[in-house]
């Protein structure tokens, strides 16, 4: 498991001043192993907000080829029981699916969620990508379980929006509030 926490969180400001290394290694893993998004961001400083530093992340990720999204969504962690009590996820990944009780799951649930990732990934070649946050635990299977049967394209869109999702929550904890009441 990869770690995320730091004893320092810096505010928008401190931000925009970083050398580009420093930036990235403050906000390389809000998107899943893609520190090229922060690199990319950095480029475009300075943000007068949070959401402005936001959007310019995801447009790097909607900038990219097809065949480097395809890349960053398989460099996801599929849901799984097994991953969360084995700590083998991200630190990011690891807290999302255990507030989903992802690692309480019993046996023969975890098994179920193994069976319809499998099934999702088959059909659309990626893993199934939801902001847990928003769901319950009967949800996420639900929604897995609606998702499998949409057409490949409309889930790589939605893929992408649960992404911006999930880095939005993500970039919120790495920014210190004190900048995050003027964004």
């Amino acid at each position: 498991m990869t770690s995320t926490t730091t004893s320092f969180i810096p505010t928008l400001d401190e931000l925009n001043t970083m050398t580009p290394a420093a930036f990235v290694a403050a906000l390389g893993e809000v998107f899943e192993y893609a520190p090229w998004v922060a690199e990319a961001a950095a480029r475009q400083r300075p943000f007068d907000s949070l959401d402005a530093l936001h959007q310019a992340m995801l447009a790097a990720v909607h900038a990219s080829p097809r065949e480097q999204t395809l890349r960053f969504l398989c460099g996801h962690p599929e849901l799984s029981a097994s991953a969360v009590r084995s700590g083998t996820l991200t630190s990011d990944s690891q807290q999302e699916q255990q507030s989903a009780g992802l690692g309480d799951l019993e046996r023969e649930q975890g098994e179920r969620l193994a069976a319809l990732n499998q099934s999702y990934r088959t059909r659309h070649g990626f893993p199934f990508i939801a902001c847990v946050r928003h769901y319950t635990r009967a949800g996420l299977f639900a929604e897995l379980a609606s998702r499998t049967e949409r057409g490949t394209e409309q889930e790589f869109a939605e893929a992408l929006r649960q992404i911006g999702f999930i880095s939005r929550l993500r970039l919120s904890q790495r920014v210190s509030a004190a900048s995050l009441q003027a964004a």
